[in-house]
């Protein structure tokens, strides 16, 4: 992709799935990538694999945690000098019956799916500003959002809203930054083959489900939405900002569901 070689990103939720295969296709474009995640030994162990230290890090890091975002942002320049692309992957699940949901569970997801994103975004606009006003030129933003930001699950509620919030905050954050050249933009992927949707696999009556909401009639890979990543975040998307970009087999625009082979 145009304009990524010897470029700096930052991926949050990268030890694994989604987030692994962007930093792994970051990497083949050229880039230096630091590696954020809660999962430590998995962290260290996917940083390993895809690279030399000169290439590619790990640093544990919460990303609701505001601390631990300052000390990634630190380590991040101390290791590579620069940030030009932040990635802000890390998500999780939790819900639960709507009338029995617990507090503490829906601030658990927010905490990370939308606080976290707000966090990282700030903190790491702060340092592109200042680099776009000292002359350099402008980084890109991108966030993991879904077609839950769009549907709505019941038991997943949480879920739903931080994604749905997460679109918010990708609108607001590209108009707050197109000052500076700053561009903002989000990936909502559909069903796609992580350790998330596994237990979708084992199960012959949940997979014919999937398969009845998704037209082009497959699951799709990590590297698909890493492909789309790259893109955003390199200059041949540099009239784009502020949009979501939808990956889902066809599955928004269907008001119906499609046949499936069993």
């Amino acid at each position: 992709m145009k304009g990524l070689d010897g470029k700096v990103a930052i991926v949050t939720g990268g030890a694994r799935g989604i987030g692994r295969a962007v930093a792994e296709r970051l990497i083949a474009e050229g880039m230096c990538v630091m590696i954020a995640d809660v999962d430590t030994q998995a962290g260290s162990k996917t940083a390993h694999a895809l690279g030399p230290e000169d290439t590619v890090r790990f640093t544990e890091c919460d990303v609701g945690e505001k601390l631990d975002v300052r000390n990634l942002v630190a380590a991040t320049l101390n290791a590579f000098g620069n940030i030009h692309v932040l990635v802000n992957n890390a998500g999780i699940v939790g819900g639960g019956d709507f009338l029995e949901l617990k507090e503490e569970d829906f601030d658990r997801v927010m905490r990370v799916n939308l606080k976290g994103a707000f966090l990282l975004t700030q903190a790491v606009a702060r340092h592109m500003v200042e680099r776009v006003k000292a002359g350099d030129e402008p980084g890109a933003i991108v966030n993991m959002s879904s077609v839950n930001a769009v549907f709505a699950l019941p038991a997943q509620v949480p879920y739903s809203i931080s994604k749905a919030g997460l679109s918010q905050l990708t609108r607001a954050a590209s108009l707050a930054l197109a000052p500076y050249g700053i561009r903002v933009n989000a990936v909502g992927p559909g069903s796609i083959q992580t350790e998330m949707l596994s237990s979708v696999n084992r199960d012959p009556a949940a997979r014919r489900t999937l398969m009845s909401r998704t037209p082009l009639g497959r699951i799709g890979e990590p590297d698909e939405i890493a492909a789309i990543v790259a893109f955003l975040a390199s200059a041949e998307a540099s009239y784009i900002t502020g949009q979501t970009v939808y990956a889902d087999g066809g599955r928004l625009p269907l008001n119906y569901v499609v046949s499936t082979k069993d």
